[in-house]
């Protein structure tokens, strides 16, 4: 490396060019239920209802204020004629409209037509959401409202592209600031950041060969990528300052800091790649792009900063000379002495809050959508003033066999009972369950009866999720099953409810693989039994208490937020107790407990600071720019879990590792710990 810096760097300069032309290409999916397994009910429904009927389920809602019947039929045949809108429904498809309204039925009259406002059903197809609801926004204007699964899939697209350079806008002038601080050269940081920096931007290129990625990882795999594989950077640059105040030849220097440095990088890497494997495992798919996405950024910021850091360094070492400055961080000196006097404290109120914080945790309420967008928002607002209106609409398809008209009557005269139901729209009840299908024509059945199935549309007042919602398809299931032996039910709601499902089955498989896969890691780097169950403790009590908060701030989470941070948080904060552990472990060779793990507190805790100050600040920024309810949640949740876990590494695991001091010299192998005299 060092012999061929020269080539290395314009090698890697060549991959990055190409890795960020080719990043344009990678599409982005906004649509979280391409995500669920095939063999899901609400997939395997969804397919069969393609291949069987031509009219599609709705997934937008417009409504337009101050029309009459003749205005709101004009408006019909200008949403028809947008691209990419495949269906339109309004009252002049379930009532003759030649009648007096006053004559028909009330409630199926103010489900499209109230107040002088109209209320239509569309469907948009896949692929054309930002262009479709762009022209309805158009037509309708600023005073009108449109809402619907197609009108979130298009404001994430929209938002997502621009938001994430406001994300980057406001975090590198933060990280810069950061790394300025906790170096003594101007030019350090421009280091660390082309190394990481370089291996981002060939991640985001390589996912050419992916294809195809989620809204979340194009959001937040390459922020995460950054904030945590920066420390890599760190571990090898501060190596080699140290290591050029004692050689004068600066590719001797290197040669040594990358020895040093090698096996902290290999550790902290191989902890953060290893629990970003498990989300390759979850059954939901969002979960294992990411992963997939996170494992190659783990991979390609190694190799970056053991190859290419090393031969750019060595090419550029003298702007690091000449662009040196006094410290501007005051000395930590004794700040361990006074830490140690805090050791009983920490860990009474550790032991008070683990047990409570576990449970809170674990009776959180969910989210499993992408939630609501925020009320300052024009789509957050749309949704409410159509609620006010017209109230809640959440329609849901079920698929029975055909050919019993009797029975399919009585099922739709039950499920009509339902009290969260609004109405239901089939065959049996908008035709007439007397009249063959055969003598009608083809136009007035197809939208009933594919010739194997007959399809009975529920509307109901539920919102998309909840224990509400949930029970209703359950309870909508049992009738359906108590009448034949074949039904498929689809909808958003039934979507969600598939969804709840499987991500809770992944939850409990992604801990237990990010566990066990890190704790592999701990004992093969510390040959220790105790050390990786201490360092465990202390990290896994900084992510229960951080999932505690929803709980006690009595605000739902969203699922996968939930998932994903109990993952990244233990696998990318882990390293600041590796770090510790290490130099704690180096020093109790040289001194007993208290006197070692005070001289770890004072070198130590300025550089745990700047990765957890650095990540935090990634998670927060997240949280403030993101518009998207999964992607603020996972920022909200890795920003403050990135500060739980300093304050943990900080005050509780010096006092576990002087409490356990003895059973650790027992349970690892030579430890060879310094013996009193």
């Amino acid at each position: 490396m060092i012999k061929h810096k020269k080539s290395i760097v314009i090698i890697f300069m060549i991959i990055t060019l190409l890795s960020t032309v080719a990043q344009f290409a990678v599409s982005v999916n906004y649509n979280m239920v391409d995500y669920l397994p095939k063999d899901s009910p609400s997939m395997e429904a969804m397919d069969l209802m393609e291949d069987e009927f031509d009219e599609p389920v709705e997934n937008a809602r417009v409504m337009v204020k101050e029309v009459s019947i003749t205005e709101a039929l004009t408006y019909k045949e200008e949403l028809e004629s947008i691209e990419g809108v495949s269906q339109v429904t309004w009252l002049d498809d379930v009532v003759d409209l030649k009648v007096p309204l006053e004559m028909g039925n009330s409630d199926t009259i103010e489900s499209y037509y109230q107040n002088n406002s109209a209320l239509y059903s569309l469907h948009i197809d896949e692929g054309y959401e930002v262009e479709a609801t762009d022209e309805i926004y158009q037509l309708i204007g600023e005073e009108n409202a449109v809402s619907g699964e197609a009108v979130n899939t298009a404001t994430s697209q929209k938002m997502a592209g621009s938001e994430s350079m406001y994300a980057g806008a406001l975090l590198v002038p933060i990280i810069i600031l950061i790394l300025i601080l906790s170096t003594n050269s101007w030019m350090e940081p421009v280091f660390f950041l082309t190394a990481i920096g370089v291996s981002v931007l060939i991640n985001l290129g390589t996912n050419i060969f992916i294809g195809e990625v989620s809204f979340v990882t194009q959001s937040v795999a390459p922020i995460l990528q950054l904030a945590v594989s920066l420390d890599y950077a760190i571990f090898l640059l501060h190596s080699f300052s140290d290591f050029r105040k004692e050689v004068s030849d600066p590719k001797q220097a290197m040669q040594l800091a990358i020895k040093r440095s090698f096996p902290a990088i290999v550790a902290s890497a191989s902890t953060t790649f290893f629990g970003f494997t498990a989300l390759t495992f979850m059954d939901f798919g969002i979960g294992a792009d990411l992963g997939l996405n996170l494992l190659k950024g783990i991979l390609l910021s190694f190799i970056s900063v053991m190859v290419f850091l090393p031969a750019l360094t060595l090419m550029f070492y003298h702007w690091i000379d000449r662009t040196q400055h006094r410290s501007f961080v005051p000395d930590f000196k004794n700040i361990g002495k006074r830490v140690m006097k805090l050791r009983i404290p920490s860990l009474v109120l550790i032991v008070l809050i683990i047990v409570p914080a576990f449970l809170a945790q674990s009776h959180t309420s969910f989210i499993y959508g992408t939630g609501e967008h925020p009320q300052n928002t024009r789509a957050g607002q749309d949704v409410t003033v159509i609620q006010e209106e017209f109230g809640k609409n959440m329609p849901m398809v079920l698929l029975v066999p055909e050919g019993d008209r009797g029975k399919e009557e009585e099922l739709v005269q039950e499920l009509e009972d339902l009290p969260q139901v609004s109405s239901v729209l089939s065959y049996v009840n908008t035709v007439s369950a007397a009249i063959p299908p055969a003598y009608l024509e083809e136009s007035v059945t197809e939208s009933f009866y594919s010739g194997n199935y007959a399809r009975i549309t529920l509307y109901t007042d539920t919102d998309a999720e909840g224990e509400e919602a949930f029970s209703l398809i359950e309870e909508v299931q049992a009738k359906a099953d108590s009448y034949y032996d074949e039904t498929h039910l689809l909808g958003e709601s039934v979507t969600l409810y598939d969804m709840k499902n499987i991500v809770q089955d992944d939850n409990k498989l992604v801990n237990w693989m990010t566990i066990l896969t890190v704790t592999l890691v701990l004992l093969v780097t510390f040959k220790s039994i105790s050390i990786p169950l201490v360092l465990l403790l202390t990290i896994q009590a900084s992510v229960w208490v951080n999932l505690s908060f929803p709980y006690f701030m009595e605000t739902p989470l969203v699922y996968v937020g939930y998932l994903l941070i109990s993952t990244i948080q233990l696998a990318a904060t882990v390293d600041y107790a590796i770090l510790f552990t290490e130099n704690y472990n180096h020093l109790r060779k040289e001194m007993s407990a208290r006197p070692a793990i005070k001289k770890t507190i004072d070198d130590k805790i300025f550089a745990i600071f700047v990765s957890a100050s650095i990540l935090s600040s990634v998670g927060f920024i997240l949280w403030v720019t993101s518009s998207n309810p999964i992607v603020s949640s996972i920022g909200l949740l890795l920003g403050r879990g990135a500060l739980l876990a300093f304050i943990m590494v900080v005050f509780v695991l010096p006092a576990l590792l002087v409490v356990l001091d003895y059973i650790i010299k027992k349970t690892t192998w030579k430890a060879n710990f310094y013996k009193e005299k």
